[in-house]
């Protein structure tokens, strides 16, 4: 079966026609043996966005305390993918992601960073993979290999105990970055995204406290920034109702600093992506709304969750060649940001899975 699917591709605002043959888009009909397959037309009119992207999720346990269990690790999936979330990189799971995931016709694409990197006192005891500061290094390396070419290094974690240190975080992402891979950091102190940024790291996580002098560094460096607000804005609701102390001034602080930093990084040339950190699966919609109230504007705050991700992590967007990936919408969602959350029409791999 042959599908055929015509609209207003985003981000060209160009009307164009695309075939599927088998799992990529062609802008001809697919000639030669089997051509003659029956074709469907099953997109006609409205707009075309890429495959929506969540660059930071993990799928697969709910809570820390959670084992890893594959069974929800599919729900989670399933649940991306029905919202027209058809690439995720999941940047630190309790395990590193089963192979089957890449062999599951009707799952999103998964990039994975394997096991969280946690040196000690920073992470969630257990949950990580536990190293010393000594053996980073090396642990960054090996997780990069064995899963998608990423790793997830926890970079600091009490708002007032010290960052994993300049030095290690530099030599870490040295490593990485020698062997082809491509390493993300949790951040939520000042001195853990200043560690991060001057490292070279290739996304800050959150971003809490980040210095914003330091964004033409990351902006001429490639450092992405994924603040996950929507993971962080309901905290900060708890955190205003409490009594007054150090630690709710920091929180506060950070919060106010990661909303603020949305828009100077957008200014600063930093890529700014979307990233949900949080369940249910499947709201990166809500996430990209969340970055346009933060003063994204609206075509790189859809980006962030579409074409701008998957151009990041190396996959095209609508275009003759490219994987068949795509959800379809009755209007414009730069226009009208909500439509996000409601595909007409989602094909993935050149099928329709909703």
């Amino acid at each position: 079966m042959i599908l055929r699917i015509r609209g207003v591709v985003l981000p060209e605002r160009m009307e164009r026609t695309f075939w599927t043959d088998g799992e990529v888009l062609r802008t001809e009909p697919p000639a030669g043996p089997g051509a003659a397959r029956e074709v469907e037309s099953v997109v006609d009119g409205g707009w075309l966005v890429p495959g929506l992207v969540d660059v930071h999720t993990h799928p697969g346990a709910e809570e820390p305390e959670d084992g890893f269990d594959e069974a929800a690790l599919r729900r989670h999936l399933e649940a991306h993918r029905d919202a027209g979330v058809l690439l995720v990189r999941t940047p630190g799971t309790r395990e590193r992601m089963p192979g089957w995931i890449h062999a599951a016709p009707e799952l999103p694409r998964v990039r994975s960073a394997g096991r969280w990197l946690a040196t000690p006192g920073r992470f969630f005891p257990g949950v990580g993979r536990d190293l010393s500061e000594e053996q980073l290094p090396g642990a960054a390396v090996e997780e990069a290999a064995a899963s998608s070419g990423w790793c997830k290094i926890i970079g600091d974690w009490r708002w007032d105990e010290p960052a994993v240190p300049l030095e290690i975080m530099t030599e870490a992402v040295a490593a990485v970055h020698a062997a082809g891979g491509r390493v993300a950091v949790h951040c939520q102190t000042a001195e853990g995204s200043r560690n991060a940024v001057l490292a070279g790291a290739d996304s800050l996580e959150h971003g809490m406290h980040l210095d914003p002098a330091l964004l033409d560094l990351m902006a001429r460096q490639g450092t992405a920034y994924v603040p996950t607000l929507g993971a962080f804005a309901g905290s900060a609701e708890v955190w205003r109702g409490r009594e007054r102390s150090a630690k709710r001034s920091a929180w506060l602080e950070g919060w106010a600093g990661m909303v603020a930093n949305v828009r100077a990084a957008h200014e600063a040339g930093v890529t700014v992506l979307a990233g949900t950190d949080t369940f249910p699966c499947g709201t990166v919609a809500a996430e990209s709304r969340q970055l346009l109230a933060a003063g994204l504007p609206a075509e790189e705050a859809v980006g962030a969750a579409s074409w701008s991700a998957r151009s990041w992590l190396g996959l095209p967007g609508l275009a003759d060649g490219a994987p068949a990936d795509l959800v379809a919408y009755d209007r414009d969602p730069v226009a009208h940001p909500e439509v996000l959350e409601h595909p007409v029409r989602v094909v993935l791999r050149g099928r329709v899975v909703r």
